[in-house]
């Protein structure tokens, strides 16, 4: 008895983009709740008169790059359902990541200057070298 892998493995590649888009769904919600949380956020800045606040200002530009992960995340995911190229959806998605990491870096108490130009220099080398990996995968054509 010839059991075909590929005939076999349907059902659970079908399960698994079922569950993908599942979690895309999801997705979707925390996203409407997190554009929510960020219009709650702006008028509650207006009100208090923190708009003009650095730390207030970064603390908000933190939420939208949050919520602009989502959104690549979400882009991954429905591109993984629909079996394009996610690659560079990733690289995308890890550029808005440590960007956000970079814009709301605050070095602790206790670390030297010396520490924090080393952090800062790998944030650089990281940005860079996602930066370039980025537009490389612009250039070739990726083959399925």
């Amino acid at each position: 008895m010839d059991v075909d892998i590929r005939e076999v493995t349907v059902p659970a590649e079908d399960i698994m983009q079922w569950l993908v888009l599942a979690v895309a769904y999801f997705l979707l919600i925390l996203f409407a709740i997190g554009v929510l949380d960020l219009c709650l956020q702006l008028v509650f800045l207006v009100q208090s008169g923190q708009f003009t606040d650095p730390v207030a200002v970064v603390n908000l530009l933190d939420s939208v790059l949050l919520l602009l992960i989502l959104v690549e995340v979400h882009r991954t995911l429905i591109a993984y359902a629909r079996d394009d190229p996610v690659l560079q959806i990733v690289v995308s998605t890890a550029i808005i990541a440590v960007a956000r990491r970079v814009i709301s870096f605050r070095p602790e108490a206790g670390v030297n200057g010396q520490e924090t130009l080393f952090i800062a220099t790998a944030f650089s080398v990281l940005v860079l070298t996602l930066i370039v990996g980025y537009f490389m995968l612009n250039r070739v054509d990726i083959e399925r």
